[in-house]
């Protein structure tokens, strides 16, 4: 069962969203510089993405991948996060996790791993993915 787009968009998570934008720490600056765009690999990234009851740091609606980064607001939160990240995983979504700090001071090496990332969720949605046309019948041959 996949998360209900309504609850996401209801008006306080919207202001939420809205305020956790113009509020987004230097982590989240930093690697938003390289994601928006389409800036990494072309896939497009929306930051503060509403999903459920939840608002992702970073989501690639095409390939179902969240990013999130963590500082100090996550440190006391270990059960939270697992939860959400069950939740997310639930709907079809990958989370992969970056550390501020590692953000900061490795922001292309972070990029880079998202966009290998992106390449391998790529790559299994295409083998995954069944042909458009149809099997060849007999006639005609």
């Amino acid at each position: 069962m996949h998360y209900n787009s309504a609850k996401a968009n209801d008006s306080v998570q919207k202001e939420k969203r809205k305020v956790l934008r113009q509020n987004a720490t230097p982590a989240e600056t930093i690697l938003w510089h390289f994601l928006r765009n389409r800036g990494v690999g072309g896939y497009k990234f929306r930051r503060q993405q509403g999903i459920g009851p939840f608002i992702l740091d970073f989501y690639c609606a095409e390939l179902r991948l969240c990013v999130e980064l963590d500082g100090h607001s996550h440190w006391m939160k270990n059960e939270y996060d697992i939860a959400r990240t069950q939740f997310l995983n639930s709907q079809g979504i990958r989370v992969v996790r970056f550390p501020n700090d590692h953000v900061m001071s490795h922001a292309s090496s972070v990029a880079n791993e998202i966009l290998r990332i992106a390449k391998e969720i790529s790559k299994e949605q295409s083998v995954s993915t069944p042909p458009l046309t149809p099997p060849l019948t007999g006639e005609g041959k």
